[in-house]
């Protein structure tokens, strides 16, 4: 795999790497910041009674990881050229898992904002492609890897009963900004969220609209303390990732005392440096809601 680029050590430049890589003769994307590795498959063990895209296992230094077959997963026919077909070894919600796919381009280094939001006139693929990336006169579609994994195991999502373990809720009044692309993420947290007794959670799509309302509440004077209590973010989000929208309320002086938790599936030992250089109040990995709440308790109660 190509090296990294040394700008992107940097954090909150609301700049990000994506790898090229094919279906068929169609084009997606991942972030190079899910990437481990790339490797020639290897010999799979397959699992008895296994989910239908799970081709089996491997072994790898030594771990064992899932080998999920992305183009069944996606509807696409099996690979034409089984020669040029690649493993990439993703890591995310604190899980790492493989992805066959049938070839592997070339890394790009491109800004969030030139990301497109996919309208739901043209999502096609249940809601499995989070942007779309218009790169040299060609579309790279960049795909939700975790919902894409949920719907094999929602087990691995968002998950309500979490917040039952942690018994009995009061209902807060506070009043939480949340910025998420993903419908079906924003769904789980809003339903997760009220179960835990916080019922004003206002939802954004990304951080660029979660900012623009940030500084309108705070442009005639008014006190951000007053008005909003705690933010939350992903990460991975077209037109201003989570880093960026960090960044830019540490540095307005209006906004910058305001609580700002990253809720992400990027949140890694090796990436959890990012948040803190930003000025992340707390930094909690995806799914883990229970972590989440009680995080927010600390902070807002």
């Amino acid at each position: 795999m190509p090296e990294k680029s040394p700008v992107l050590l940097e954090s909150g430049t609301n700049e990000l790497e994506i790898i090229e890589f094919l279906l068929g003769d169609q084009r997606f994307a991942i972030n190079v910041m899910k990437v481990k590795e790339i490797v020639t498959p290897l010999p799979i063990t397959k699992i008895p009674h296994s989910h239908p895209y799970m081709e089996g296992i491997i072994e790898l230094r030594g771990e064992v990881l899932p080998v999920f077959d992305l183009a069944k997963a996606l509807c696409f026919p099996a690979s034409a050229h089984p020669e040029h077909d690649k493993f990439i070894v993703a890591e995310f919600n604190k899980q790492k898992i493989v992805f066959r796919v049938h070839n592997v381009m070339r890394i790009y280094r491109i800004s969030w904002t030139q990301i497109e939001k996919p309208s739901q006139m043209h999502q096609g693929l249940e809601g499995q492609v989070i942007g779309i990336v218009k790169l040299e006169g060609r579309m790279l579609l960049l795909l939700d890897f975790e919902k894409i994994i949920a719907d094999v195991n929602p087990n691995l999502g968002v998950n309500v009963q979490q917040v039952k373990k942690l018994g009995k809720r009061e209902r807060s009044e506070k009043r939480i900004i949340v910025a998420e692309d993903s419908p079906l993420l924003r769904k789980l947290l809003h339903d997760t969220l009220s179960e835990a007794g916080y019922g004003r959670v206002e939802f954004f799509e990304n951080g660029a609209e979660a900012l623009r309302y940030l500084q309108s509440v705070v442009a005639d004077g008014k006190d951000i303390a007053e008005e909003v209590q705690l933010v939350i973010t992903d990460i991975e989000m077209p037109q201003m990732d989570g880093h960026h929208f960090t960044k830019r309320i540490r540095e307005d002086e209006r906004l910058r005392k305001l609580p700002v938790i990253i809720f992400s599936s990027l949140i890694t030992e090796g990436l959890r440096h990012k948040g803190m250089k930003v000025g992340a109040t707390a930094q909690v990995s995806k799914p883990e809601i229970g972590e989440l709440i009680e995080m927010m308790d600390s902070y807002v109660l």
